[in-house]
């Protein structure tokens, strides 16, 4: 079996070690993770795709944003509006894959916005964007549903926890310098800029590689004037140097994400055959971003967020 092969198994079925590559070292807890199922927020709900397995099915209706907890057995995830037959207000909630029950965490009247949760590494906080204006970052205590303001006052959103812990990237509108990336220093509570785009560029998901060093993110910098909608991946250092082009070729990339072992990096993507940049499918890599490859199977039309999750050992069946 050749190179590829092994690598696109390693992804289908979470045994990373199958590729012979080195062990990260970002930590003995990373490097134990097993990679389980990929989460694919849809809007109206998530969707699941085990490893070995190309077919998604339903984990919770009514769901986005998704983001599972770093051992991988509870998924925060957010309601953002009404449902259509208007019952369902604005909710945060968190599911036990283990046991199949659902927590409500958050829950307010019509017109508060929750936006996408992320887990400190501990998995005993999530924080999120809320706010009139989507100005507040908050962090919510799993336990107790308490809630602690970490910083506000500025337009803010797609939040990222750091593995280490000591940091949260996040798309930030300054009010002076307009749209930034910025990472908010968790001991010190000041947000310094790490990437400031060129005039009309558009650029979302920041998420921060596993060693806590480099921020990717999605970017159209490098082909504004393409007729297509195009975003490649990029990088930058968490001091703002050493910008990073990681992708070739124009293509839609969205919600990046590594695997819970660190040595792999998803994206949602469109394949070439696709005509309408309404979907996409799993595009996964090394984490140095080498060749690609597709997990083939199911579309998923307007999707919002990918997540990798740990596997663990019992889960509620679909």
């Amino acid at each position: 079996m050749n190179r590829r092969a092994l690598l696109r198994t390693a992804a289908l079925t979470g045994l990373a070690a199958a590729t012979g590559l080195a062990a990260t070292s970002h930590g003995a807890a990373a490097a134990e993770s097993v990679n389980g199922p990929w989460l694919v927020s849809v809007g109206w709900g998530v969707l699941q795709v085990d490893p070995g397995r190309t077919t998604s099915r339903e984990l919770l209706p009514n769901g986005d944003h998704a983001k599972t907890s770093p051992d991988g057995r509870y998924v925060a995830w957010v309601n953002p509006a009404r449902s259509g037959d208007g019952t369902l207000a604005p909710f945060v909630a968190v599911y036990d894959r283990t046991t199949g029950q659902k927590r409500t965490l958050l829950a307010d009247p019509f017109g508060v916005h929750y936006g996408a949760p992320t887990w400190s590494p501990d998995g005993r906080e999530i924080a999120l964007v809320t706010g009139e204006n989507n100005d507040r970052l908050i962090a919510v205590d799993v336990a107790t549903g308490a809630t602690r303001v970490l910083i506000e006052g500025h337009h803010m959103a797609d939040p990222d926890w750091s593995r280490d812990g000591s940091m949260i990237v996040l798309w930030w509108r300054s009010r002076s310098e307009g749209p930034q990336l910025r990472v908010l220093d968790l001991a010190t509570g000041r947000a310094r800029p790490v990437y400031t785009p060129v005039a009309g560029e558009r650029f979302d998901s920041p998420v921060f590689m596993p060693d806590s060093g480099r921020v990717v993110f999605c970017t159209d910098r490098w082909y504004p004037d393409l007729e297509s909608l195009n975003q490649s991946l990029a990088s930058v250092r968490i001091n703002g140097t050493g910008l990073k082009k990681l992708t070739d070729e124009p293509r839609f990339y969205l919600s990046p994400v590594f695997s819970p072992d660190g040595r792999y990096c998803a994206a949602l993507s469109i394949p070439p055959e696709n005509e309408y940049p309404d979907g996409g499918n799993i595009i996964v890599s090394t984490s140095g971003f080498g060749e690609q490859w597709w997990i083939p199977g199911d579309e998923y039309d307007d999707s919002t967020r990918l997540d990798w999750a740990a596997a663990i050992s019992t889960e509620v069946p679909a």
